[in-house]
Formats: structure tokens, sequence, C-alpha cells
């Protein structure tokens, strides 16, 4: 389901994914029919406008999370820097993408949503990260946490940040998909988060995604 101000964007988005064999656009519509719209209709994953000038997405999020059976949410963004993204990540979002992505990778996208996975634009994950540098400070137990990660662990979860699939990790460090899964499981493990939106969400917090403070690709 696709929830946008512009009749122009829904339309493209459903044009987009309805030429893929195994995606349904249920629906497309503006935000302030969105809740019941939900209800009625049941999507798996929702592709939400962060900004709307008849309800704020936001609100819609915080409405879709407050079902009994919340359908996957994944914030719609022109901005790559919005000062929204991280607000909607902390309320419960699988990731943002731009409204630019490319058409060949929405499909793509939906399914790893639809599949549990998050999804974070790459391009936009470094502008959000960048923009809003140790937003909020680390507790003693999550610095603690963060502490126990070793040096490619660390080296792993700021790729996470970036929006990387574990594929795509794997590539760019020279290791197994294999292995970087393990990785993966390994940081959610030690940091106790529930997800990858979660594990990104402390990185941010620990500076991690900082220049200064990145691992330098040696480690374990």
């Amino acid at each position: 389901m696709v929830v946008d101000d512009e009749a122009l964007v829904r339309s493209g988005f459903e044009l987009i994914l309805s030429a893929a064999d195994d995606i349904e656009v249920v629906a497309t519509t503006a935000g302030a029919e969105a809740v019941e719209t939900v209800r009625r209709v049941a999507p798996d994953v929702v592709l939400l406008d962060i900004r709307m000038p008849d309800v704020d997405g936001l609100t819609v999020l915080g409405r879709l999370r407050a079902l009994a059976e919340p359908p996957v949410v994944a914030m719609l963004t022109t901005f790559d820097a919005d000062e929204y993204i991280l607000t909607a990540l902390r309320s419960g979002a699988a990731g943002f993408l731009l409204k630019d992505t490319e058409p060949d990778q929405l499909a793509q996208l939906v399914r790893t949503l639809a599949a549990g996975g998050v999804v974070m634009s790459p391009k936009a994950s470094r502008a959000v990260w960048q923009s809003h540098p140790g937003a909020v400070a680390l507790g003693d137990e999550d610095a603690a946490r963060v502490g126990r990660l070793t040096d490619r662990e660390r080296e792993v979860l700021v790729l996470i940040a970036e929006g990387l699939s574990n594929a795509d990790i794997g590539t760019r460090i020279h290791l197994s998909a294999g292995t970087v899964k393990d990785h993966v499981s390994a940081i959610l493990t030690k940091l106790r988060v529930g997800g990858r939106v979660q594990a990104a969400l402390l990185a941010q917090r620990a500076g991690l995604l900082d220049d200064g403070q990145r691992p330098s690709g040696s480690g374990r």
C-alpha cells in the first residue's frame, strides 16, 4: 500500500510495483485515509510519505504501529537528510527510501520489507547520520554493550547503518555473506536489540558513524 499526498507519486509507485509478478498494490491513498484503509485491506507493507500537508507522516506511523496487527512501514522522503527520519526509525519504521529510488530497485526493496528486512537507502543513511551527530548520548549500559563489540563487528555495524545488505557488506569488506550473517547475529545479541534499525541507531548514538570514529577495517 502506498500513502502519499500527491496522486502522481501514488500512481507512479503503483505502476512500477504492479509490474512485479509477486507484488500486489492493494491500495493507494492520501494520509488522512491511511489508517482506515490499512484496517480495510490489511497490507503487508506500507510505503508512507514522511511529509504530507493533510496529516503528518509521523502521526500516521504512530497510529499504524498502534494497530493490533501493524504492517511493516517504510518512510518515503524526498530529502537525503530529512530531519524526521531518525524520529520515524525510533518510532518503529522499518527503514526509509528516497522517492527517486531507481524503478528496478523498488520491487526488491518491497520484497526485503515483506520478508522482515530493513531498507535504508545508503545515500540517505549517510546524510541522516552526518546531519544528526550524537543526537542522543548513550547511557552507561548501552555504551558497555557497544564496547563489547570486536573491531570487525563495529565495522559491520557501521555498514549496517549505511543501509547495506549482508551481501553488499561482504563485498565491501571481503567476507562471505554467511560470515557477515554470523557477525550481524552476534552484533544484535551483544547490543540486545531486535533488529538492524535499532542497531544502526545505537551506532549513531555511540559516534561510530562520525568519520573520526570509523573502524580502520583491520580488526578481528
